[in-house]
């Protein structure tokens, strides 16, 4: 199994909106607002040119997507959105490895951001407890919809020590062929 991470290409549109309808489909049924849940072509396109669209890629099939753009009216720090698995692959960490993999290395190392942000509905029935369990913690509310509230979070994202690093790097080469 060979995984990469990479920023999306207009060439990986459609195979994008795949991903996203496939994943957000849940979504729809439970009614929640979310703007992914209506996405088409034109907006991921969009979404690929105007932010950071990035994507897990595993033996050249998408199988995550998580998009990276500023949210300055609610947040100083990087703001993610439309995370999406390929249903097909849900459990199984995946998306786990892409989200990692861009607080980290995209938003913390690249970005020196000393935190991240994302945010999710209130009714979702997984979703909040999920990012909690990941260091996420609530700052802002508003409304969704008619009968819902986003729920705005932050991650801190300290800087990592040389020697952690290294230790980090050895282990996830001896452990995983992950990279």
């Amino acid at each position: 199994m060979s995984i990469t991470y990479r920023l999306a290409v207009a060439q990986d549109a459609e195979h994008i909106l795949r991903v996203i309808k496939g994943a957000y489909t849940s979504i729809e049924r439970l009614g929640i607002a979310f703007r992914a849940v209506h996405a088409d072509l034109d907006m991921v396109l969009d979404n690929i040119i105007q932010q950071s669209c990035y994507v897990l890629v595993q033996d050249g099939t998408i199988l995550a997507t998580l998009s990276l753009r500023s949210n300055s009216e609610v947040t100083p720090h990087p703001f993610l959105y439309w995370f999406a698995v390929d249903p097909a692959w849900g459990g199984k960490g995946i998306g786990s490895l892409l989200l990692t993999y861009v607080e980290e290395t995209v938003v913390r190392d690249e970005l020196k951001a000393s935190a991240v942000t994302l945010a999710t509905s209130r009714k979702h029935p997984w979703l909040l407890p999920m990012y909690e369990r990941r260091g996420y913690e609530r700052f802002f509310e508003r409304a969704l919809g008619t009968d819902d509230q986003l729920i705005f979070l932050t991650k801190p994202l300290p800087p990592v020590q040389a020697e952690s690093r290294q230790r980090e790097t050895e282990e996830s080469l001896s452990g995983s062929n992950h990279h």
